[in-house]
């Protein structure tokens, strides 16, 4: 983004024509220049952990969503991962299946409804993710404890509004 913006005495970026990013802050530009670098790390990061894995995007993401998911005491259906991950019923259990048979996750009844199921990481799943992400984890942690709690708020809030906005533009 910064090789195509320059910086004007009022603080606002000057663009090619057509660019959407003109007149832009060059505040905001930054920022956004940050998350997108956040992003292509993130991939990179997630590239790296599908191979250590053995596992496809679809793999990762649904053992990522379990873990966010568990964190916050929340139960997840079959249809939660397929409306998360955007696929058919029939994907989902294909993907439900082949997690299972290699040990990442169990179906489980609901604990309330017993016509509805659950899916579940298992204690081997949890373990073998947070091997391969516990470092990464551990930089993230690490880079979080320089900033105030105050100043972590912000930081929160912003990732948190960004994450909705794109959400809501699909």
């Amino acid at each position: 983004m910064s090789a195509d913006y320059i910086q004007s005495a009022t603080g606002v970026s000057t663009a090619p024509a057509g660019n959407p990013f003109s007149g832009t802050r060059t505040g905001v530009l930054r920022a956004l220049e940050s998350v997108r670098a956040l992003s292509d790390a993130l991939d990179r990061m997630n590239s790296g952990m599908k191979g250590d894995m053995d596992m496809n995007a679809s793999d990762l993401a649904t053992l990522r969503m379990l873990i966010i998911r568990e964190q916050r005491g929340e139960m997840v259906s079959p249809h939660d991962v397929a409306s998360h991950l955007r696929i058919s019923t029939a994907s989902t259990t294909k993907l439900l299946d082949r997690l299972a048979a290699a040990g990442h996750l169990e179906r489980r009844p609901h604990p309330s409804d017993g016509r509805a199921r659950v899916v579940a990481l298992t204690p081997k799943s949890r373990k073998e993710f947070f091997r391969h992400f516990g470092g990464h984890l551990a930089a993230m942690r690490d880079v979080a404890e320089k900033y105030s709690d105050d100043e972590l708020a912000t930081i929160a809030a912003f990732i948190d509004e960004l994450g909705i906005a794109i959400s809501e533009r699909e």
